[in-house]
């Protein structure tokens, strides 16, 4: 292949792409355009989309450092014969599940960064040693400085299964970010990155002149790549590739602006050439999956789910909507926004079909509990499916249920049965990464489920029933003539009743017929 250059798989330095010729997908534009309009700015982005990579690409920016910027947007529009001096945080290198580990790595870059700049430590509290640092290195070199904190947010993020750990943490990291406030005639510029965007009034109280650009439409694409970016930059890298799947499976974040890829993804599937789930492998989202099964959240709303511009942005320890938590992390993204009253409305789904299929695989994970019975009941789907051997799939649906323990249910308070049974039947099929659509409307209903597979179209209704089935599901679809909606598609078409026990938490009715 010609033209092609390194993959910076795993690299977060933006002198070593530049001088061993790695690809580098040019955002200093934007920078320019953040620094010409405003001085203190916050963002907040999932994990691995590149944040640490921008705070160092901004760092070099402030220190001057023109020959890594040659052929770059910015490099005829900045004056580099300033160099500014940089205090970079970064908080991502501990786990702060205890106490004292935010003050001791605090200490330990603060005790570096005055050995950096030949200073004496004259404080013995971290806001006041980062106060001094302002103060003394601007007497020092008669210039601004500027402010990079990298994961903010992970002393609290950690400590979240702690309440009162993460508290304090929250407590002390709001006093010591006032400072950026109370010195800001010594700050040229500052930075602050995350995944998660905690309340003003819990964090940032004393740093109310943040600018946060998380929902920024001009800044939408400052983390990630975008379609351009994959046509041209990594034009050497597609061949024998499928350009849809690569979308299908990877793209579809959004902030507001113009749709992207999570980076880590595409430098992975460029390195093996295989589509898996990189990212969501990197990180088990544990407390997430629990948080969905505490708060009985079927998993086939999640595709759908509504949420106001305040609900998003309201995230604070022991405070933790589902919605906020879903979209900060990258499990969940903007679909669509509506305007209405003076608020903004945003419908959320699944970005792509990676998280889609991986987080539903997770959520049967935990319920099942046995993850060698969940792949052979997985792939055996798979296969009755192909063979669309109906008897089969019944005999596979009953055994998904009896695979879960009993005593999963007498700890878990189910207050909608047919909700938490159409999660379990759904989160089989969405592990595949199969064509799901869910309570699709027709002109006299809602249909519960839709597949389309292999050239067919199935159409499924769940009710909950006593012990003996009724065959109210199966009636139903035929009632309201549902397979009317896709007899356009000129397939064959199967509709499939459901019927559910909460006594026998099994399936007690399951008919099917051709439309």
């Amino acid at each position: 292949m010609t033209g092609r250059k390194r993959l910076p798989i795993g690299i977060q330095t933006f002198r070593e792409i530049r001088d061993k010729a790695h690809y580098y997908v040019d955002k200093t534009g934007m920078i320019l355009d953040m620094v010409q309009g405003g001085k203190h700015y916050f963002l907040s982005r999932p994990r691995r989309f590149g944040k640490s990579l921008l705070l160092d690409t901004i760092k070099e920016l402030f220190e001057g450092n023109e020959p890594l910027f040659k052929g770059l947007a910015v490099h005829p529009q900045w004056d580099w014969s300033i160099k500014y001096p940089v205090l970079r945080f970064s908080f991502g290198r501990k786990n702060y599940r205890q106490p004292q580990a935010l003050e001791e790595t605090l200490h330990q870059q603060l005790t570096q960064m005055e050995q950096d700049f030949q200073l004496a430590a004259r404080f013995a509290d971290a806001g006041s040693r980062f106060a001094d640092l302002l103060e003394n290195i601007k007497a020092q070199t008669g210039l601004p400085l500027v402010v990079l904190i990298d994961e903010y947010d992970k002393p609290i993020l950690d400590a979240l299964e702690y309440p009162e750990v993460a508290k304090l943490n929250r407590d002390f990291l709001r006093g010591f970010y006032s400072t950026i406030k109370d010195y800001d005639a010594n700050i040229r510029f500052s930075f602050l990155t995350g995944v998660s965007k905690f309340s003003k009034v819990s964090l940032f109280s004393g740093l109310n002149n943040l600018k946060d650009i998380t929902l920024d439409k001009r800044y939408s694409t400052l983390c990630g790549y975008t379609d351009a970016d994959i046509d041209t930059v990594f034009a050497a890298e597609l061949l024998e590739l499928d350009r849809q799947e690569i979308r299908d499976w990877y793209n579809g974040y959004h902030w507001l602006g113009s749709g992207v890829y999570n980076p880590f993804d595409i430098l992975q599937l460029f390195d093996e050439r295989l589509f898996k789930n990189y990212w969501f492998e990197t990180g088990t989202p544990t407390f997430l999956i629990e948080q969905l099964l505490k708060r009985q959240i079927a998993s086939p709303k999640l595709d759908q789910m509504v949420s106001s511009s305040a609900l998003l942005s309201s995230f604070d320890v022991g405070d933790i909507s589902i919605e906020a938590l879903l979209f900060q992390t990258g499990y969940l993204t903007i679909k669509q926004v509506e305007r209405l009253g003076g608020q903004d409305f945003y419908t959320l789904g699944y970005p792509n079909r990676e998280v889609y299929q991986s987080l539903n695989e997770s959520v049967l994970s935990t319920l099942v509990q046995n993850k060698s019975q969940q792949a052979v009941q997985t792939s055996q789907l798979y296969h009755l499916l192909m063979r669309n051997d109906m008897a089969g799939l019944k005999a596979l649906f009953h055994s998904f249920f009896a695979s879960i323990p009993h005593q999963w249910y007498n700890s878990n308070d189910i207050q909608n049965y047919e909700g938490y049974y159409a999660s379990v039947f759904y989160s089989y099929f969405a592990s595949l990464g199969l064509d799901i659509t869910l309570e699709d409307t027709s002109n006299l209903g809602r249909i519960d489920m839709t597949l389309k597979f292999n050239q067919q179209v199935y159409i499924f209704e769940f009710k909950v029933v006593e012990l003996i089935p009724q065959g109210k599901a199966l009636q139903q679809i035929k009632d309201k003539a549902y397979a009317d909606k896709y007899r356009g598609l000129n397939q064959p078409i199967y509709l499939i009743g459901v019927e559910f026990s909460k006594t026998d938490r099994n399936i007690v009715g399951f008919e099917w017929e051709n439309a």
